[in-house]
């Protein structure tokens, strides 16, 4: 029996690797981070869902706490880790737990084609600069990939909750290259519209 997951529901997707700052307020929360903290443990972020949440989730670790307030809120830096699936929900305490399975990719050695590799980060690249951002140079090494080009841009929840419910990450990245193909095009037309519009009226 593994130890309880401490769960905290949010509407947001964590993808393992990916940073997610956190300003922590309410007393239940304050009570389960310090616990995480005093106890060098992670807690669970499931994406929240109308009543309920999401049955996979990612672990989160605590990297920093980058302040702490008087009544005891606080800001803290935390990293995705591990992907699971919720097994029972345990309502014990003032947060919820879970036990939890984690998941691992079904087969290790299926790796994406290092030619897929590079479209995906060909594309991320264009993607980037269409939204003003410079393209950070992105290893292409070890299973992470396609997790490390969805979670660097404020990108469709749904669309990387099915990313982390993937067991390959040769299907992570194949779906974020029609992910990607699929927005360019209306960045693209968004950024002529934009560029159009800041012409004044007059036309060149």
């Amino acid at each position: 029996m593994s130890a309880l997951l401490p769960l905290f529901p949010l509407d947001v997707v964590l993808l393992p690797g990916a940073p997610l700052p956190l300003h922590i307020f309410e007393p239940r929360y304050k009570e389960m981070i310090n616990e995480c903290l005093k106890q060098k443990r992670s807690f669970g972020i499931v994406r929240t869902k109308d009543e309920g949440f999401v049955n996979v989730g990612c672990t989160a670790e605590i990297i920093n706490v980058l302040k702490t307030y008087a009544d005891g809120r606080m800001n803290i830096l935390a990293e995705g880790q591990k992907r699971f699936e919720v097994l029972q929900v345990n309502q014990e305490r003032s947060f919820l737990q879970a036990e939890v399975f984690y998941l691992v990719d079904d087969d290790e050695n299926d790796l994406p084609l290092s030619a897929e590799q590079e479209k995906a980060v060909r594309l991320h690249g264009e993607i980037m600069q269409l939204a003003g951002a410079q393209p950070e140079k992105t290893e292409i090494s070890g299973g992470q990939l396609a997790y490390r080009l969805a979670g660097s841009l404020p990108f469709d929840p749904d669309f990387q909750q099915a990313l982390l419910e993937m067991n390959s990450e040769a299907d992570r990245v194949r779906a974020v290259i029609s992910f990607f193909e699929r927005i360019l095009p209306v960045l693209q037309r968004n950024a002529v519209a934009k560029r159009r519009a800041g012409g004044n009226g007059h036309l060149h």
